[in-house]
């Protein structure tokens, strides 16, 4: 048995109206900027969910670290434990990224597995199979007291079944709002914990999938895992897990949880739209300056990332760019000359952050925080 979804009431519905308006209105904002700009606010919004979902689980790399390692960066300053579990979440997310708009999909056990393979696969031990369901009971452990089981997952036995269950629900088109099946989806997945390690990237993981399904807008603009990654947000997703109870119960209304999923997609989709708007005016303010300068505005790129990320590699800005390395060095080279850039580290790691010259009315724009608000502030 599953969780039945519950019913929304009236301030769930305003709110996911909201979030509907809010996915829409970027959505057509998007369609024109430059398209560079929105292939790196992808992915910046890649990474920041690859980092934000591993950190919840203890593995802590940057994100502009992350995006670094996807573009294919060796000399990076992680651990190998921390850029094997980035490395290894990145590739499934990337694969889920391409699956929103394949015709024949279906969900499968062997699917599931296949993506768990692709988390864990690193990790697998006779003890902690990857690619299978568990082979014996797990636990969720009390952060305070490691001794004491904050939540025992269902039986071993009942694994299958529940799976099987869950696989059949996922398949059946339904009326219910795509959002809200997303964050059931997740429930499900986490409460039923079918692997020995990994449940909590991958439930994350099959709501990104799902939103990813819907074909709105991209993935990477909807997913909710970078705003469950911020400290507080965390502490509260455990708290709202931990009211299920200590033990597989589904005959239980679990309305907190779905109104807690609607906050998350609220105030992640106001914060996509405050970086989105930010990185606009930094990207307008970095061609004014260039224009200014004389410079080639293809270079805007790089001082698009500096403002925003704090740093640009070379390769970097040669992807971004479509350029070879040696036109990449002497864009770079002429920057520095120019005191716009500085170069930091060695040769291999070398990074470039903003010089003395770079434009402070860019760096302000950059640097300006925004401001969230709750969704259900002010209801009764």
């Amino acid at each position: 048995m599953l969780f039945p979804t519950p019913n929304l009431s009236p301030g769930d519905e305003a709110v996911l109206a909201e979030v509907d308006q809010m996915r829409e209105s970027l959505h057509f904002e998007l369609q024109s900027v430059p398209a560079v700009w929105v292939g790196g606010l992808r992915k910046f919004l890649t990474a920041d969910a690859v980092s934000a979902s591993n950190s919840i689980e203890g593995f802590k790399v940057s994100t502009v670290d992350v995006e670094d390692l996807l573009a294919g960066e060796r000399d990076v300053e992680v651990s190998e434990e921390n850029r094997a579990e980035t490395s290894a979440y990145a590739r499934m997310m990337t694969y889920i990224q391409t699956l929103h708009d394949v015709e024949d999909f279906e969900y499968s056990a062997g699917f599931l597995n296949s993506l768990h393979w692709m988390l864990q696969g690193h990790r697998h031990t006779p003890r902690k199979p990857a690619g299978q369901w568990r082979r014996g009971p797990v636990y969720v452990t009390d952060a305070r007291d490691p001794s004491i089981a904050a939540y025992t997952a269902p039986a071993v036995e009942q694994v299958p079944d529940l799976m099987s269950e869950l696989v059949d629900w996922l398949n059946t088109p339904t009326t219910t709002h795509p959002l809200i099946s997303a964050a059931m989806a997740h429930l499900h997945l986490v409460s039923i914990h079918p692997w020995a390690d990994g449940n909590g990237r991958m439930s994350r993981s099959l709501q990104t999938l799902m939103i990813a399904r819907e074909r709105v807008i991209a993935p990477e603009f909807s997913s909710i895992e970078a705003w469950l990654g911020r400290p507080g947000n965390t502490w509260e997703y455990y708290r709202v897990l931990g009211r299920r109870g200590s033990v597989y119960r589904p005959d239980q209304d679990v309305s907190e949880w779905v109104r807690f999923s609607l906050t998350a997609y609220h105030q992640q989709a106001q914060t996509v739209h405050a970086r989105a708007e930010r990185s606009r005016r930094v990207w307008d303010g970095a061609t004014d300056y260039l224009r200014a300068q004389g410079c080639d505005e293809r270079i805007v790129s790089a001082l698009h990332d500096v403002a925003m990320s704090g740093r640009v590699r070379r390769t970097r800005y040669e992807q971004a760019e479509g350029l070879n390395t040696q036109q990449a060095q002497r864009d770079l080279r002429e920057m520095v000359r120019r005191e716009v850039l500085v170069p930091v580290g060695r040769t291999r790691a070398r990074y470039y952050a903003a010089g003395a010259a770079f434009p402070d009315r860019v760096l302000e724009t950059a640097r300006t925080p925004a401001t969230l608000i709750d969704p259900y502030a002010g209801q009764s």
